[in-house]
């Protein structure tokens, strides 16, 4: 394995999050913070407890969720969108570097911005809401499976994309909408019957599900399954990354 060649590209990403910082860091925490303090501390304060859990301490997994879910695919599909667009990815495919060690360079960086993002949300949400965490390996697991999973996502809508257009529209019209009713702000079993088993197809309701139950140990599905749709997911996206590699779709094209 060529370890120099992971390190250079794992590199060169991580000091272009740190050269635009207030973008990728500040604003995301900023925004997020908004969540914590208008439904967390002013109208969760004033709502009753869900499945035992105070309204402002419930959200917390699902807002940090909703962070992680829409960095991950942004940081993934910039970086690879950028050689794209500048036409260095042709020095990259031509260069003694498998295209294993090409993803894991790209994919592990844009996983790691959104870990230490996650953890920065959290650190932050503990200021305005106190909360604590039931199973905190199983947190950081959570964290990083869907930080991993949905980075290899956003490097999938990086190779598809033509341009910038195409790298917001995904996260704002599918992943932002599926999130807001994949029960960040509610538990499912809240809804009538007949909505709460449509609620079931999305997929981020797993996702949220299982980090709320490293907090709490209170979930709208069971963490098995949780622990098995993310899994599942990571796979496939696995796999259309190895058909890309293997095929060159849009990327030698």
């Amino acid at each position: 394995m060529n370890l120099y060649a992971i390190k250079a590209i794992y590199r060169f990403e991580m000091e272009r999050t740190f050269r635009t910082v207030v973008q990728s860091i500040a604003a995301p925490v900023i925004t997020t913070s908004l969540y914590f303090i208008v439904f967390g501390a002013a109208i969760g304060s004033r709502m009753k407890a869900v499945d035992g859990v105070s309204y402002g301490a419930f959200i917390v997994p699902g807002l940090i969720m909703l962070s992680i879910l829409t960095e991950s695919i942004s940081n993934g599909s910039f970086g690879i969108y950028m050689p794209k667009f500048s036409g260095t990815i042709y020095e990259v495919l031509s260069a003694p570097i498998s295209a294993f060690e090409i993803l894991v360079g790209y994919v592990g960086a844009a996983a790691s911005k959104s870990v230490m993002l996650g953890l920065i949300i959290l650190v932050t949400a503990r200021l305005f809401v106190p909360f604590g965490i039931a199973h905190p390996l199983w947190a950081f697991a959570f964290l990083v499976l869907t930080s991993v999973t949905f980075s290899l996502f956003g490097f999938i809508l990086g190779v598809w994309a033509d341009g910038f257009e195409k790298l917001s529209i995904v996260p704002m019209m599918v992943i932002t909408p599926l999130t807001f009713l994949g029960g960040s702000f509610y538990s499912i079993n809240m809804l009538p019957p007949f909505w709460s088993k449509v609620a079931l197809f999305n997929p981020v309701v797993y996702l949220v599900s299982g980090f709320r139950w490293s907090f709490y140990g209170v979930s709208d599905v069971g963490v098995g399954l949780s622990l098995a749709a993310t899994l599942a997911f990571m796979l496939g996206c696995l796999a259309f990354v190895w058909w890309i590699f293997r095929t060159g779709w849009k990327l030698k094209a």
